[in-house]
């Protein structure tokens, strides 16, 4: 089974593998439901979506209906204005048929016109904050990408005491010495204030090359052999500070709760540089 930890201040003891549920992008009911098996199989209990993430939402709401207590679920809105995130609440809401979110989060906050918008008068705040002064959600947090993404959500936690970000962690990415500083700065904030810290794209190799075969649906060339799998997916675990969002790819999932469930300890730099230069990984962000 996976290991689980304390998300956050939430009181939740998360599996941290974290279903990333952009895999539900544009499959199938029927695929999507096998994946369901695949996380009750593997005892994934929380779940991070996005109003996004193309029919994933939909798809999910089946799920809830026989299975909602049996996950912590996640859903997130990149509306900036009250109005905007209030009505896409809503919809996450109707779509995932529950009555109510465990954490509604800030989509892709990086851009500082957004961040004005969303955390001023009539902003997207507001509404989060009326929806869990209301019960409608639980908890709230903030997400994003690119190499501004610690600077923006340090911003973000010093303007409201959100309860969880989430950011890009790899170990490639991580050679980038200003992204580092800036990562370890924005999870030592968190660990002090007890704000819980998800990464994504630990699968990434690189940008897909014009000569790669688009054989799957990250948009990100990802690595798909299970060793190499198994040694990013066990970096990412070996800094037991964070939470990893699987991969948005349902044929992979597999290999990477697979990996999960195995780890021991974290590669070396070594094995892992090696790795890299075996194949001829590079940061999506330069």
């Amino acid at each position: 089974m996976l290991e689980k930890k304390l998300f956050g201040r939430t009181g939740h003891y998360s599996t941290r593998t974290l279903f990333g549920a952009a895999a539900l992008w544009n499959v199938t009911q029927a695929e999507a439901d096998r994946v369901l098996e695949v996380l009750l199989e593997y005892g994934v209990n929380h779940i991070d979506t996005a109003h996004s993430y193309g029919k994933a939402e939909q798809l999910m709401g089946p799920w809830m209906v026989d299975h909602r207590d049996k996950f912590f679920l996640a859903t997130k809105t990149e509306e900036r204005t009250y109005e905007g995130a209030w009505s896409e609440l809503e919809m996450s809401l109707e779509l995932l048929r529950t009555d109510h979110i465990d954490l509604w989060q800030m989509h892709l906050l990086i851009d500082e016109d957004d961040w004005q918008t969303a955390m001023g008068p009539g902003g997207a705040l507001e509404a989060f904050i009326d929806a869990r002064d209301q019960g409608l959600v639980r908890f709230l947090g903030v997400t994003g990408h690119e190499l501004v993404v610690p600077r923006m959500h340090i911003k973000s936690i010093e303007r409201f005491d959100f309860d969880a970000v989430l950011l890009p962690y790899n170990y490639v990415l991580m050679q980038n010495p200003a992204y580092a500083a800036d990562f370890e700065a924005l999870v030592t904030m968190c660990e002090e204030r007890n704000i819980a810290v998800q990464t994504i794209k630990s699968l990434c190799r690189r940008r897909w090359t014009e000569e790669a075969t688009r054989n799957r649906s990250t948009w990100y060339q990802p690595f798909e052999d299970q060793d190499a799998i198994d040694k990013t997916v066990h970096w990412v675990l070996g800094d037991l500070r964070v939470f990893l969002n699987t991969i948005a790819d349902i044929h992979l999932l597999p290999c990477v709760l697979d990996a999960a469930t195995r780890f021991e300890a974290r590669p070396t730099d070594a094995e892992m540089s090696a790795l890299m230069a075996e194949k001829n990984a590079a940061s999506l962000f330069t």
